[in-house]
C-alpha cells in the first residue's frame, strides 16, 4: 500500500462513520454489525439489539434502552431515509434550493444511525478481556488503561450539550485518541475510526440517571464488551497493515 492509498483509505473508512451517503455494503467495511444497517435495497435498516433489552442491568436500564433503540435510534433511522430520498429527488428534478437542508439532515440522522449502530454493539452483559494487541495500543497512546479511563470519562463528561464521547484510532500517527463530537453529523478529524462511542445525549441516561452524567458513564464502562472491541479493533488495523 502506497502512502497516497494509505491517506484515503483513512480518509474514507473515518469519513464513513458519519457521512451516510456511503453504505456499508462493502465487505472492508463489515466492521460492528454495520452491514445490518442497511437492507439488499440499500435503504437503512433499524438493527436488532445484539441482546435483551434488560441485558444491562442494573447500569443500563430496561426502560430506557427500549426508548432509546426503538424510539430515538429508530427516528435516525427514518429521517437518513427521508434526506437521502429527498436528495435523490434533487438530481432528478434538479432543484437543489433546499439542498443545504437535506444534506444537513443527512449528516445529523447519518451520525445518529451509525454511532448508535456501533453504541448498541460495544456493550454487552459479559465484558471479556481486552485484547494484548489492544492494551498495548491503550499504553503507548495514554500510559495506562487508568490514564485512558480517566481522559474518557473527563471528555465526555465536558461534552456542551448533546453529544458523544469516543475513542478512536488514528491511522497517520498509528494511534488512539479521544475525541468530543458536539454534533454526532460532525467528526472533529476526518481520518479517525471510531471504535468506543458513548452516547451523552440525556435520553441515553435521564430516566436512571437524572442529570447525573458522571455516574451514567461510570455504568457505561461496567458494561463495555473489551472482548468484542479487540475483535473490531483487530478488523480495523488489519485494513491499514
Amino acid at each position: 500500500m502506497t502512502k497516497r492509498d494509505f491517506i484515503i483509505g483513512s480518509m474514507a473508512l473515518g469519513a464513513a462513520s458519519s457521512i451516510p451517503n456511503m453504505t456499508f455494503a462493502n465487505s472492508k467495511l463489515k466492521t460492528f454489525n454495520f452491514q445490518n444497517a442497511v437492507d439488499n435495497s440499500g435503504k437503512y435498516i433499524l438493527p436488532p439489539l445484539p441482546y435483551d433489552y434488560n441485558a444491562l442491568e442494573p447500569h443500563i436500564d430496561e426502560q430506557t434502552m427500549r426508548l432509546h433503540h426503538d424510539k430515538h435510534h429508530l427516528a435516525y433511522v427514518n429521517g437518513l431515509n427521508t434526506a437521502t430520498q429527498k436528495i435523490k429527488e434533487s438530481i432528478e428534478t434538479g432543484d437543489f434550493s433546499l439542498i443545504k437542508h437535506w444534506e444537513r439532515e443527512l449528516a445529523f440522522h447519518g451520525g445518529g444511525h451509525f454511532l448508535h449502530t456501533m453504541f448498541w454493539n460495544v456493550m454487552g452483559p459479559k465484558q471479556g478481556n481486552r485484547s494484548s494487541e489492544l492494551n498495548n495500543y491503550i499504553n503507548k497512546s495514554f500510559g495506562s488503561f487508568d490514564g485512558f479511563i480517566k481522559l474518557y470519562k473527563a471528555a465526555s463528561g465536558a461534552v456542551e450539550g448533546s453529544g458523544w464521547g469516543v475513542l478512536s484510532y488514528e491511522p497517520i500517527s498509528d494511534k488512539l485518541i479521544v475525541m468530543e463530537v458536539e454534533k454526532q453529523g460532525n467528526l472533529s478529524q476526518w481520518v479517525q475510526v471510531p471504535l468506543l462511542p458513548v452516547d451523552v445525549w440525556e435520553h441515553a441516561y435521564y430516566l436512571k440517571y437524572q442529570n447525573r452524567r458522571a455516574d451514567y458513564i461510570d455504568g457505561f464502562l461496567n458494561v463495555v464488551n473489551w472482548e468484542y472491541i479487540s475483535e473490531q479493533f483487530s478488523n480495523i488495523l488489519s485494513m491499514y497493515k
